[in-house]
Parts: C-alpha cells; structure tokens; sequence
C-alpha cells in the first residue's frame, strides 16, 4: 500500500448485499478487496455521492477470485491480501446463501454444502483474517453477516439458519478468544431488497406486501448493512465486541395479532 486507507475485505461482494457493503466502504475511503469463486458481471464501484450527502471518492473494488470454504484457499487469500497491502483492517464475512428447500426433500450432501458455505466458510478466513491482524498494532475487526434465519424457525432454509444460528455464537467466541486485539460483531440481517429480490418476494406488488409485514413498512437495502457495517468498524465502535446488531425494521408481526378477533 502507498497510501493510509483503511483495508477492507468483503467476502462474497460482487452482488447483493455484499456489493452494497463494498461501495459502502469506498465510498468512506477504505480500499476494499472483494472475493467470490467467480468475477462481479460489472466493477463493484463507489457511488459518487457517499451515503447521507456525503461525498464519496471514486474508487473500485479490487476482485480477487477464491473458493473459501476451502480453508487453505482461505489462508492464502488472507496471506496475499495482507502481504500485497500490509494488512487487513476490516473483515465483513458476507459470502452465503441457500436455495430453497424443504428439509426432508434435500439431500443430505446438499445440506452439508449449505453449512459448509454459511458457517466453515466464514471460519476458515476470520482465521486466515486474524493471523494477519494479530500482527498488527491496531489489531482488526470481524463482522459477521448473520441472518433472522439464525434466531426463528426456517422452513425450506432449515440448514442455513442453524448455520446462521452458529455463526452467531462462533462470533461470540472469537470475541472473547481474540480480545482486545480482534473486535468481531454480528449483523442480523432481515428481509433484503437486491437484485434477486423477485426470486423470493415475486413482482413488485409481493414485494409491497411482504414490506407491509416489517413494522418500518420496507424492506432493507443494501446500503443499509453497508451502515450497519460502517459503524461496527469505526471506532465509535471501539467498545462493541460480540454483539449482535439486528438490523430487520422492527422484526416480524407476529401472525397471532392478524389471526386474533380483538382488535390489535
């Protein structure tokens, strides 16, 4: 690195939620390195306007390709990214995902490879990410991004939320094993509005009413987590460790309250 700026990685940032998180971090300054197995369809860039009014720089997100559920894949990523930029500041654990699928009606090798995704994937380069940042001065923070999956029942994702639910506790862990060095927090993610949005909610009036469910009345996006993020990285955050931040508008209604004949 010739210059100061802060070192990001997002894992899984060519898309969704994980491209909002990276031009999030651009557009604060950070250089942010993303990683997926395969290339972003187009540069993962800042938005020339920051979030909030706020100018941003213009800056692209540097792609490096990876699968990291292969820890010592993982390992070199982590090696490479802190060899070629002299350190790694911020580590967002956002690679994941899941198809929809009933329990009984996926097969068990399937099953293994959606918690290997969401849950050893996440391990091996928070690994990977600390022997890097335990070398450092100012050490490092680790965010994990979780999912209301993790903490409700899951019908047709059950895998991917007890993957969710053990990320969550393997955060809390890594918080009290890491301390002071490594800061490591959770963002508990509700129901996001990307680009696959109509694969889950349908067309634009089932996205409308699937907001109607979450008490802020919309459905999160990206930039969002991007905030929730930015905020569990800076040093306003210098004292949150372990914590879990829900970020879902309010959580869900709960269906008693429609199902009930009093008024609510």
């Amino acid at each position: 690195m010739t210059d100061n700026r802060q070192v990001v990685v997002v894992t899984g940032g060519t898309r969704g939620v994980g491209a909002g998180i990276a031009r999030g971090f651009l557009a604060a300054g950070a250089h942010v390195v993303i990683c997926a197995r395969n290339p972003p369809a187009e540069p993962v860039r800042a938005p020339r306007q920051g979030a909030h009014g706020r100018e941003g720089p213009s800056a692209t997100a540097e792609f490096r390709p990876v699968d990291l559920r292969d820890p010592d894949a993982a390992r070199a990523f982590c090696a490479g990214v802190g060899a070629d930029h002299g350190r790694i500041d911020v580590l967002v654990n956002n690679a994941g995902g899941t198809p929809y699928g009933l329990l009984a009606d996926t097969p068990a090798v399937r099953q293994a490879k959606i918690v290997q995704l969401n849950l050893l994937a996440p391990l091996y380069t928070s690994l990977a990410a600390h022997e890097v940042m335990s070398r450092q001065e100012k050490g490092g923070a680790i965010i994990m991004i979780g999912s209301v999956g993790g903490t409700r029942p899951s019908p047709g994702s059950g895998a991917y939320g007890a993957a969710k639910a053990g990320l969550e506790n393997l955060a809390r862990t890594m918080a009290v094993e890491w301390a002071p060095h490594v800061r490591v927090n959770t963002v508990v993610l509700g129901l996001v509005r990307t680009e696959s949005a109509p694969l889950h909610y349908g067309d634009e009036d089932g996205v409308a009413a699937v907001a109607r469910t979450i008490p802020l009345a919309r459905l999160a996006e990206p930039a969002d987590a991007a905030d929730a993020c930015l905020f569990l990285a800076s040093d306003a955050a210098r004292y949150v460790s372990g914590a879990a931040l829900h970020l879902h508008g309010g959580g869900e209604r709960p269906a008693f309250l429609d199902a009930a004949t009093v008024n609510h």
